[in-house]
């Protein structure tokens, strides 16, 4: 007689991993994060290195200006006091901006000096209100004969992806390209250089105020002012790798505790 009988199957339970793809995604997370805020960290040293070797070049003595600048070394001479004798050439004016100063808007008034023992150079003479620019430019016409300004060297500004070209034959200079403006104002066949200093004010609030009031510009103070963001960057980073990290072990141990409920 033949058995009717199904032979017997033994049945398993699919095998669960540990690990799933999000939380490898969760795990890579405060690696990641830690190492940009590890990357930060030398960057901070490299920050705090640099705006000390340019608050030491500033306190220096100014040095008179050479008659050619070598334009290779000028980087090395950033924020260097410079004292700088000549007179200014107000047909090649230039009002760079807006610029925001104490919540006023206004331009910064460059102006070409032609030196009489060298080339020319572009001087940035400092701050005057929208309101007043005319104004201003009427003052610096009547400046003709030979003066001394200490200013400080600068290079040109980098342009961000907001800042609109500038447009020399219309007269709207929104960043300082110093290399197009020196063309501006004769190029190298006039004699002037690519060289850019920023005219310094020492005076208080009070003789700044009673200047922009009269339409005179207001020089930058002899500061550094390169900007040092990096501590909130390593704070944010090493946050968001703390804050990852603990996410990563909460689910880790929900997901050993799931696989524990499983049937064997």
């Amino acid at each position: 007689m033949l058995s009717t009988e199904a032979p017997s199957q033994t049945y398993r339970a699919k095998r669960e991993p540990l690990i799933t793809p999000t939380m490898v995604l969760v795990g890579i997370i405060p690696i990641f994060t830690f190492a940009l805020g590890t990357w930060q960290v030398q960057r901070l040293k490299w920050k705090v290195a640099l705006i000390d070797d340019l608050e030491e070049k500033l306190e220096r003595e100014p040095i008179p200006l050479p008659p050619q600048v070598n334009l290779a070394a000028l980087p090395d001479f950033v924020y260097r006091k410079v004292v700088l004798k000549g007179r200014w050439d107000n047909s090649h004016a230039i009002l760079l901006g807006p610029r925001v100063r104490d919540g006023t808007i206004g331009y910064h008034l460059v102006v070409p000096l032609i030196r009489s023992d060298g080339s020319t150079v572009l001087v940035d003479r400092g701050f005057v209100t929208k309101e007043l620019v005319h104004a201003a430019r009427q003052v610096q016409d009547k400046e003709q004969g030979e003066v001394e300004i200490l200013g400080m060297l600068r290079t040109a500004q980098a342009r961000n992806k907001f800042t609109p070209e500038n447009h020399p034959e219309k007269g709207e200079w929104y960043w300082a390209d110093v290399d197009a403006m020196a063309q501006y104002a004769g190029g190298e066949a006039a004699g002037v250089q690519p060289v850019f200093v920023e005219e310094v004010f020492e005076g208080h609030s009070g003789d700044a105020s009673w200047r922009i009031s009269h339409a005179l510009p207001v020089g930058r103070s002899p500061t550094v002012d390169v900007r040092n963001s990096h501590v909130s960057y390593i704070v944010t980073w090493y946050s968001l790798s703390a804050f990852t990290t603990v996410m990563f072990i909460r689910l880790l141990l929900k997901r050993r505790q799931a696989l524990a409920r499983l049937p064997r």
